[in-house]
């Protein structure tokens, strides 16, 4: 406790030290100026030989027309604020307090912390306009395909040959597969859920895991390559940690240029009782700027030459949500061959049953 305290007081120390004026102080030095500014200009009205009874109303009016003039800066900021939040309030999430380099008290604090709120409101306003635009969309293309292949069998147009019927059974994952991302992002909302955990051997369940992917990604000539020691295991939920491995390696595939490789790598790491896991896509890189944005929800990759764009902008964010499940984490590391998505896992979580609530 004695460490924590002395923590608090540095931190609290050097916010101060950053504050050159509190509002306090401010208010202080203007009672100040303005019971001098009184008591001068009664003075002065005095020496002019002004009646008493005249010349303290006259400086009192004075000095509320100073405080009222000096002192609007005070509550500009709060003013603006209650305009802006009237704003929000009607879904205008555009309205910002415009604030002076020099307004760092209190009220400056209070202003900037409000506009960042209003970023974030508006950033994810954008983000769930997006989702809702690219659901549609998703929806529409599988269920018109759909339509309109159950339309031509009915009218005896097209035959129910095996072939027609594997494109219905196509379309019909697809709806499945959105489905199953909503489901994920109602769960990530929430920021919980139930897990069954059960042992797993590493190696049998990242191979069952590449297998569909190695099928749906076969037009694009990617390889996947895996170094996974054979004595590996942990515990966790199946399905929660499928998710984890399909999204990753997913968006591995998908922002890799065709005919390259993944290279999925995995070793103890006994300090900590965790289990590190690479996900390495070569040819491409993320920025240090963007590596944290990638895992916002909604928040979609770009996309380079010869590789593949689209989705919800929910896979990564459901990464993370599933890794954190288990009380591990995903990020992105510095590599020189390409980019590195490193999870770590403990080999037997506690499980809390929730996850980021910032995801």
């Amino acid at each position: 406790m004695p460490t924590t305290k002395t923590k608090m007081g540095r931190d609290e120390a050097q916010r101060d030290a950053k504050r050159p004026i509190s509002l306090r102080a401010e208010l202080t030095i203007l009672i100040v100026v303005s019971s001098v500014l009184a008591f001068v200009l009664a003075w002065i009205a005095t020496m002019l030989g002004l009646n008493g009874w005249i010349a303290l109303p006259v400086a009192i009016a004075a000095t509320l027309v100073f405080t009222y003039v000096t002192s609007r800066h005070l509550n500009s900021p709060l003013a603006q604020m209650i305009d802006a939040a009237e704003a929000m309030a009607e879904g205008d999430y555009s309205a910002r307090v415009h604030l002076k380099k020099s307004s760092r008290d209190e009220v400056g604090e209070l202003a900037a912390a409000f506009n960042t709120m209003a970023d974030e409101l508006e950033h994810a306003d954008q983000m769930r306009r997006d989702m809702i635009a690219n659901v549609s969309h998703e929806l529409r293309t599988p269920v018109s395909a759909l339509q309109a292949m159950v339309e031509n069998m009915a009218d005896g147009i097209v035959e129910p040959t095996p072939a027609n019927m594997e494109s219905i059974l196509t379309q019909t994952h697809r709806l499945s597969d959105l489905i199953s991302f909503l489901l994920d992002l109602s769960r990530l909302e929430a920021g919980a859920a139930s897990l069954e955990i059960v042992p797993i051997h590493l190696a049998e369940f990242i191979s069952e895991t590449t297998g569909p992917l190695e099928y749906t990604d076969a037009d694009h000539g990617h390889t996947i390559e895996q170094r996974i020691p054979d004595d590996l295991n942990l515990e966790g939920d199946e399905a929660r940690l499928h998710q984890l491995f399909t999204n990753i390696i997913a968006n591995a595939l998908k922002h890799s240029p065709d005919n390259t490789a993944i290279l999925i790598e995995a070793h103890d790491d006994d300090s900590n009782d965790t289990i590190v896991i690479n996900v390495v896509n070569f040819g491409s890189h993320i920025p240090e700027s963007v590596r944290n944005d990638i895992f916002r929800r909604f928040v979609k990759g770009k996309s380079g030459p010869g590789t593949e764009s689209g989705g919800t902008g929910l896979g990564l964010s459901i990464a993370r949500w599933a890794a954190q499940l288990h009380g591990g984490t995903v990020q992105v590391i510095n590599d020189p061959r390409g980019v590195n998505f490193e999870i770590v896992l403990p080999r037997y979580p506690q499980i809390t049953g929730q996850g980021d609530d910032e995801l």
